[in-house]
């Protein structure tokens, strides 16, 4: 794959929280030199990055990040805050909580809302499947399907595991209605890069994405 193909996959992110501006410029600039699908970046930045770059980057925040505890109400004013400061793809958490409950009727309601208030902004929920079953990963890719949220994200990059092939390869056969798939955390080697994208996952999450394609890794293999 080429280069630029790999990079019109990826959201180049950054969400450290002790990111700098200096380095959200560096992102910004690097995303637009390299063609990627979007920034990820901390919502406080949002405006200021809007402002300088307008319509030259794509910008993509999170909510309910990265615990996706927090509740309902403060996740759709996170959403609202967001959309208003320039905002086009919002990656939520679920609240992994009531999965574990098995009240996946509360998980719903909160992405229904949270995909009502996007408008038609991109939306991609994030399952954190590190801590989930396979069955509780099945009933999420039901409900995000039914949600009609635009992606199925597998990680937030903060737990204790990210992305793995299985979990795409499991999505693929149970989302429904056009749903996508974003890999996310721990996508290191040019091989995960190309590999996610061939297996299915549409978005790749990563921090390190151009530093794998200009690296030892990379040379020569795109």
């Amino acid at each position: 794959m080429k280069k630029k193909e790999i990079m019109s996959h990826v959201d180049h992110t950054l969400l450290s929280p002790v990111a700098s501006w200096e380095e959200i410029e560096k992102l910004a600039d690097e995303a637009i030199e390299y063609g990627a699908a979007s920034i990820c970046i901390p919502q406080s930045y949002v405006a200021r990055v809007k402002d300088k770059y307008g319509d030259r980057v794509n910008i993509c925040t999170v909510v309910g990040f990265p615990l996706g505890y927090n509740s309902s109400s403060s996740k759709l004013e996170e959403v609202r805050s967001a959309l208003e400061d320039g905002a086009n793809e919002i990656d939520m958490v679920i609240n992994i909580s009531h999965v574990k409950n098995q009240d996946y009727g509360k998980v719903e309601e909160e992405i229904k809302a949270i995909r009502e208030a996007c408008q038609d902004k991109v939306l991609k929920v994030i399952i954190e499947t590190c801590y989930l079953t396979e069955e509780e990963k099945i009933q999420m890719c039901k409900i995000v399907s039914r949600a009609g949220a635009d992606y199925i994200k597998t990680s937030t990059g903060f737990g204790p595991g990210g992305a793995k092939m299985e979990d795409i390869l499991l999505f693929k056969d149970h989302l429904e209605g056009g749903v996508k798939i974003k890999a996310s955390g721990g996508i290191r080697t040019l091989e995960d890069l190309i590999g996610f994208i061939q297996a299915g996952a549409e978005r790749l999450g990563s921090s390190s994405a151009i530093k794998i394609l200009e690296g030892d890794q990379g040379r020569g293999s795109y």
